[in-house]
């Protein structure tokens, strides 16, 4: 019985899911200046299928064409409308089934969510580049249609076409193809014609895949360099090769910030480039989707994104690393448990600490950004690692008291601290404006001691694992039990400030505490305060006082912590106020007031859960002194 030609060429064609129509069109309407890139994303694909296919030769020799050579070949076919740029390479292929399988869906993890925030203006039609497996689908960019024929390196395999026009589905058929790997042939769009040229295709080979580890051939030229930078000498690298190397590498098209070239053989053999990029935030084009190195063996990439190479506080650094000491025949588990990972991962730490010492030592200006950038990072290491302290304290910069906007080591801090000084103070805030009129400075001020600004959000929980630092410990300002050396005698106390007596001062204290009430533990008369009128300090049993700023920055329940209200009773405010206690008690400007310097103190602390609530109370106060 014959079968109905009209029913078998129906069992050959398959719909697209929706998700893939949205992005197609995303892909051939959104990007039109970005398309370029279209030839790097299938150059990509053919590597990736070279390196399977090597990969899969070291323990399995019974493959199609084993000596065939592991290479990329571009050409332009045809004449006139029947012009056809072909991709061709050597390398693992795929069978029918696979074909529909890769070819015929994308990654869905994420993708519907990402087709909303482009519909509502939230994402960028860019960054689908490199996620959901779209990099094959960026050819509609230039092509009307796409015949891909591939033949599954096992020797059984058969060959088999995939069809697509981009629209709604694609059909697959039988083809005749004796060698192993994948061709693709693009039949061009009219806008499109300049990609047939291959002067424009050599240039787009040599800006975005020079350093492929394959030859890429245009109409049998050799177009990139191939020669991997990394197993170079650096002394035979030009800078602007590290920057080319790096661009290609990760699509970060500014100039890394800082560039590591390793080249030992003892205790392990590395060769290896890594890149401190200059910015946290990656750009929209980014290649890389995930942290980790490039690990080879060989010559052979074995993993696509190690992890294990480097601590997670310096997964910012991209970078290729390659050891002949690793084994070739090596699975992620192996990896994680091997001898020579461990020292391979000490090894490239140790000299990515050293050179950023060095970068910190030698221009201070460029590792200041860097610290900007990335040093929220390293405490985060110091947070989840502890024992990395040794290594990371060195490398951390802070604003203080005396750093007039810019950074200071510890290490600077230290060398200025007074004759007899134990400690490293520190204060917590929100920003440098407002930690700067901290009026927990004012003893310290009066003392010339430097005080750390702490103003970041992570920082409150660097405290439970920063505890010293080349023997001197660290020092919250806001210690009820701080003790500072005496203050130098001064000249007599000026006749013409006024004096409050204890009895004014007395009723001011108890109207504080009847107007706060256990909103604060005590409030009480301050020994240090001298320019403030009041401050906050936590109270010796205060139980984990930094929890309640974490708590706050986490948008979680907040509860206010309850702290001793400390006022200056020589401050003019204050002096003032008490004297119409005594005076008017029942002057409204008396509670509004109060309420008023408790909350700028939770603000100064960085600690008020709502500074607008402060608002009306700041207008009641401005009506009262308006109406004299």
């Amino acid at each position: 019985m014959t079968s109905d030609p009209s029913s078998q060429s129906k069992a050959n064609q398959f719909n697209f899911r929706a998700e893939i129509k949205q992005l197609l069109d995303i892909l051939v309407h959104s990007l039109y200046k970005e398309r370029d890139i279209f030839l790097r994303e299938l150059i990509s694909n053919a590597s990736d299928a070279l390196t399977q296919l090597q990969f899969e030769m070291l323990t399995n020799k019974e493959v199609l064409d084993p000596e065939a050579e592991l290479a990329i070949h571009v050409d332009v076919v045809g004449e006139g409308d029947g012009k056809r740029l072909v991709i061709k390479d050597s390398g693992i292929g795929m069978t029918r089934e696979e074909m529909i399988t890769h070819l015929g869906t994308i990654a869905q993890s994420g993708a519907r969510e990402f087709l909303k925030r482009v519909s509502s203006g939230e994402a960028s039609p860019g960054e689908i580049i490199g996620r959901f497996g779209v990099g094959f689908y960026s050819l509609f960019m230039v092509a009307e249609s796409v015949r891909v024929v591939s033949r599954s390196a096992r020797p059984e395999a058969e060959a088999a076409a995939w069809i697509s026009s981009g629209d709604e589905t694609f059909r697959m058929e039988a083809a005749d193809k004796q060698e192993r790997g994948t061709e693709l042939h693009l039949k061009l769009r009219e806008d499109a014609a300049e990609y047939a040229d291959t002067w424009k295709l050599k240039q787009i080979i040599k800006r975005h895949s020079d350093f492929i580890g394959f030859p890429i051939y245009v109409a049998g030229e050799q177009a990139n360099q191939q020669q991997s930078l990394w197993r170079k000498r650096p002394g035979e690298v030009a800078q602007s090769d590290y920057t080319k190397f790096y661009q290609q590498l990760t699509l970060d098209f500014e100039e890394p910030l800082l560039t590591i070239h390793l080249v030992s053989d003892a205790p392990v053999d590395v060769r290896g480039l890594l890149f401190i990029p200059n910015k946290r935030e990656k750009g929209f084009l980014t290649a890389r989707a995930e942290p980790g190195l490039k690990l080879y063996s060989h010559h052979v990439l074995i993993q696509e994104y190690c992890q294990d190479l480097l601590p997670k506080w310096l997964n910012f650094i991209d970078g290729v690393v390659d050891s002949e000491d690793l084994p070739l025949n090596v699975s992620r588990e192996t990896v994680q448990n091997n001898r020579l990972m461990r020292q391979l991962s000490k090894t490239l730490r140790h000299r990515v600490l050293r050179d950023l010492a060095r970068l910190a030592e030698e221009d201070t200006d460029k590792y200041n950004h860097f610290w900007r950038q990335f040093g929220r990072t390293l405490k985060e290491g110091l947070v989840t690692d502890p024992e990395a302290s040794n290594d990371v304290l060195p490398l951390f910069r802070f604003y203080s008291s005396r750093s007039n906007g810019g950074l200071r080591s510890l290490d600077q801090v230290i060398n200025d601290t007074a004759e007899g000084q134990t400690e490293i103070y520190f204060v917590y805030g929100d920003d440098l404006d407002s930690v700067a009129h901290s009026p927990h400075l004012d003893p310290f001020k009066a003392r010339n001691l430097e005080v750390l600004y702490w103003i970041d959000p992570i920082d409150p929980f660097l405290t439970p694992v920063l505890r010293d630092y080349k023997d001197k410990k660290f020092r919250n300002v806001d210690d009820p039990l701080m003790e500072l050396p005496p203050l130098a005698e001064t000249a007599a106390k000026d006749p013409a400030k006024p004096v409050l007596p204890e009895v004014e001062l007395n009723r001011f204290v108890g109207r504080c505490v009847t107007t706060l009430g256990d909103r604060v533990t005590e409030v009480r008369v301050s020994k240090v305060l001298k320019d403030s009128p009041v401050r906050l300090v936590s109270p010796d049993n205060l139980p984990n006082r930094e929890l309640q700023r974490v708590y706050r920055y986490m948008d979680q329940e907040y509860k206010l912590p309850k702290k001793i209200f400390e006022v200056n009773r020589d401050h003019p405010f204050i002096v003032q106020l008490a004297k119409l206690v005594t005076n008017r008690p029942d002057a409204p400007f008396i509670n509004l007031a109060i309420e008023q310097l408790f909350a700028s103190a939770l603000v100064q602390e960085g600690l008020h859960p709502n500074p607008v609530e402060m608002l009306p109370r700041i207008q009641a106060i401005m009506e009262l002194a308006a109406a004299g």
